[in-house]
This record gives C-alpha cells, sequence and structure tokens, in this order.
C-alpha cells in the first residue's frame, strides 16, 4: 500500500477516526460507569443513613439519642473507612456521638467546604478521612421536633477505595475490550479497502493485457460505479483506433494523388528531352523520394501509437533468416539468429521487420562468409536490443555517420537506393528507440536496436 495511493489515503482516515473514536468513547464510558458506581455507593449510605437517624430521634426529644448499632459490624472496626457521626450545629466542637470505628477522630463535613445540598437535603462530597483514607461522605441536617432544639448535622461516610477498584477493574476490562476492537476495526478497514478498490486493480492488469496485445478490450462486470469508466475506456479505445485507420488511409490516398501527377511529369519530360527536361526529371524523383519518406514517417507514427499491437520477435528473425538464406544461396553465407523466448516488440510486425530486415540484408551483402543476430531483454528497462554483426570490411567512423543519412551509399558497387539505413533510423526514431553502428568484434559493422517491449 503506497503512501500516495487511493487505498491509503481510505484506510489511514478510517484508522484515524477509529483511534479518535474509540478513546472518546472509552473517556465517556468510564465517567458514566463512575457515576453509576457513586449513585449506588450514595444509595447504600443512604440506607445507613435512615437507619441512624431513625434509631437516634424515637420518643421527640429535643436532643438525638445515642444511635444503636447499625446492623454492620464494619461500624465497629477501628478505621475500617465506614463511619457516621452525629454533631449539633451550635459551634461545637467535638461531635455528639460517633461510630466506634472512628474511634477519638470526627470526620471532615461537606457543609465545611460549602458544598450545596440537593433537592432531599443532602451534600455528597468526597472527603480525607483517618489514615488519608478517601471518603465518599453523605451529610443531612436533622432538627429534632423538640422546642428551641438545635440542628444536628448526620453524617455517614463510606470507603471511597471500594469505588475506585470498581472503576480501575472497569477501566482495564474497558481498555482490553476497546484495543481488540479497534485492531478489529483496522484489519476489517483493511481488508474492506482492498476488496473495495480490487474492481480498479483488475482493470490495470486488463488495461496492461490491451496494451501487450493480449486483448482487445475491458471485459468482464464490473460494479455500477466503475462500470461507467469501462465503457468509456473502451469506446476510446476503439476510437484510437479509428484514428489510426482514417490516418492510413488517407496517407495512402495522399500517396496515390501526388505519385501520379508526379510521374506524368517525368514521363513528359522524358519525351521532350533537353536540360531543361532532365531538370524536371531530377526534381521530379526527389520530390518522390521525399514524398515517400514523409508518408513513410507518417504511416510510422500512426501504427506506433496503436495500443495492443506486439510483434513475436523471435518468429520474424526466424523468417527473415529463411529468406536471406534462399538469396544468398550462391555465397553460402552462415546466417545465425537467436532470440530470448517470449520476447516480444512493441508494435506492428511490419514495421519490425523492416528494420531488422534492412539491416540484415545490408550485413549479408558485406559479409565475407558470417553473419550473427541475436536480441534479448533489457537490464532494467522494458526494452530489448537487437544485435547484428558482420565480417565484412567494417565502416570507418566517419562512414558511420554518414550511412544513417537518408539517400547517401558508401559504395555504388553494391545494388539499392542508399535508403535502408535512414529509414531504420526513422523507424527507431518513431518508436522512441536508439540505433546505433559500431566496429563488430568479428571485425565488420555492428548494428544496435534498443526498441520497446511488451
Amino acid at each position: 500500500m503506497r503512501f500516495n495511493s487511493l487505498a491509503f489515503r481510505l484506510f489511514a482516515s478510517a484508522a484515524v477516526w477509529t483511534l479518535v473514536v474509540l478513546p472518546v468513547t472509552a473517556i465517556l464510558l468510564v465517567s458514566l460507569y463512575r457515576t453509576a458506581l457513586e449513585r449506588n455507593f450514595d444509595a447504600r449510605l443512604n440506607v445507613y443513613m435512615t437507619s441512624l437517624v431513625a434509631s437516634s430521634t424515637t420518643g421527640g426529644s429535643s436532643q438525638p439519642q445515642e444511635p444503636a448499632a447499625l446492623g454492620e459490624p464494619i461500624f465497629t472496626i477501628p478505621f475500617s473507612g465506614w463511619y457516621w457521626q452525629v454533631k449539633p450545629l451550635d459551634g461545637s466542637v467535638r461531635p455528639l456521638y460517633v461510630s466506634d470505628s472512628l474511634l477519638d477522630e470526627q470526620l471532615n463535613l461537606p457543609s465545611q467546604s460549602n458544598i450545596p445540598p440537593d433537592n432531599s437535603l443532602t451534600r455528597r462530597a468526597y472527603a480525607a478521612g483517618p489514615e488519608d483514607q478517601r471518603l465518599r461522605v453523605l451529610e443531612r441536617e436533622i432538627k429534632p421536633a423538640g422546642p428551641n432544639s438545635t440542628p444536628y448535622s448526620y453524617v455517614v461516610a463510606g470507603d471511597g477505595a471500594e469505588i475506585e477498584r470498581d472503576l480501575s477493574e472497569f477501566t482495564r476490562l474497558l481498555i482490553a475490550a476497546l484495543a481488540v476492537l479497534g485492531l478489529g476495526l483496522l484489519v476489517a478497514t483493511y481488508f474492506q479497502v482492498r476488496f473495495g478498490l480490487s474492481p480498479l486493480s483488475g482493470i490495470r492488469k486488463d488495461l496492461a493485457a490491451i496494451r501487450s496485445g493480449q486483448a482487445e478490450k475491458l471485459e468482464g462486470e464490473l460494479p455500477n460505479e466503475i462500470r461507467p469508466l469501462q465503457q468509456e475506456l473502451n469506446a476510446l479505445i476503439q476510437s484510437n483506433r479509428e484514428i489510426v485507420d482514417r490516418a492510413r488511409t488517407h496517407v495512402g490516398n495522399l500517396a496515390h494523388a501526388l505519385k501520379t501527377p508526379l510521374s506524368v511529369i517525368s514521363n513528359e519530360a522524358r519525351t521532350h528531352g533537353g536540360p531543361l527536361a532532365a531538370k524536371v526529371v531530377e526534381q521530379a524523383d526527389v520530390m518522390r523520394t521525399q514524398i515517400t519518406h514523409h508518408l513513410d514517417r507518417a504511416r510510422v507514427a500512426a501504427r506506433s501509437s496503436v495500443i495492443g499491437d506486439v510483434t513475436d520477435v523471435d518468429q520474424v528473425l526466424q523468417g527473415l533468416k529463411r529468406a536471406l538464406d534462399r538469396i544468398h544461396e550462391e555465397r553460402k553465407l552462415d546466417l545465425e539468429v537467436a532470440a530470448t523466448p517470449g520476447l516480444k516488440f512493441q508494435g506492428e510486425k511490419q514495421d519490425f521487420e523492416e528494420m531488422v530486415g534492412n539491416l540484415l540484408d545490408n550485413a549479408c551483402k558485406w559479409a565475407s562468409s558470417q553473419v550473427r543476430a541475436s536480441a534479448e531483454p533489457a537490464e532494467g528497462k522494458r526494452r530489448f536490443v537487437v544485435v547484428i554483426d558482420d565480417d565484412g570490411p567494417g565502416l570507418t567512423e566517419e562512414q558511420r555517420k554518414k550511412a544513417v543519412k537518408r539517400g547517401q551509399r558508401i559504395d555504388e558497387s553494391k545494388p539499392g537506393s542508399g535508403l535502408g539505413l535512414s529509414i531504420v533510423a526513422d523507424l527507431v526514431h518513431l518508436y522512441k528507440g536508439r540505433f546505433e553502428l559500431e566496429p563488430s568484434p568479428d571485425g565488420g559493422l555492428r548494428a544496435r536496436l534498443e526498441l520497446p517491449a511488451a
């Protein structure tokens, strides 16, 4: 999954959202659970508060009586974390009554910290207790029924560590559960993205097959969202083929339209004779050569842009070998050709035959006894190299530069128009390849072609 890929963007956005939402969810759930724990704990303290008030205010006395035991041994164990006390609110320093568990200590009152009472006139708060205990405290003001009675503060406190222990256990379980959930969501998102974008990967493979000539259009059933893309690409491929076909037709029509008048001009000039007629014939031949040259370039340029044309390299080399063996049968040349199995040229067969055929024919004309041709992939590129060696006289550096110019002939004794090497150079250029002439290890000339591979 690459950094700038669509799959990475989808996965990263989902992962960031997951990593943000899950911690927020954890904080919210922990807060809600704490509230629930405190509510339940306060309900338990309120039961003890009700029992304490009821046991100390019987008989209609203006002063609370000493409460009876609340039925819980935890209020008798010293510093157990569970306490109660009754204290007058007349400025007295010491409480009136305290639980056995509190001994000679007294509790900090929520009213002293200005905690407001709720609808039931009860104050709730956390406060420090004996031995640095953290207590959950409930305080309620009760005024006895007697005349001129003083209000009293009734306080019940419980060990807040119970709340923290339950909350800590819940938090650990919640973090573990959300971690597993988050990991599962990330894995599910990864496979969801891969599965959701798999049709695009299929399109890429189908386009590669079209470019390599293994298919003519995008096939198969695609999702509704991608089907319009499939249709447009198939229409574009078909339109490209139609444009190339029209270009070929126009090139052929133009060739016939121009060559016929030129032939008429040349024939008329030859029948009249004289210097002017000779000049007309000469220039008409030059025009015919130039027309052929540029029409061939236009034809090849159109063909080289066609999607899906591929040529088997070894098949072409073997066919050229058979033809040249017959042509040069009397000279008994040793012509060897070899190509890497499965090697394909990204272009039309006719153009490849013209490039390699010209070079092989030229090598056979000048070779003394041997011509060798090989084709193999270029390292690290989608290209391949064709190398043709002969054991002929070879060429100097200046002659090699001159040989690729159109119409230049190094030796007039050999048949031909002098266009072969320059035609090869033009074709190689149109296919964005490379063409070089070098000295051959066999003593003659080496022609080296680098062309696109399918």
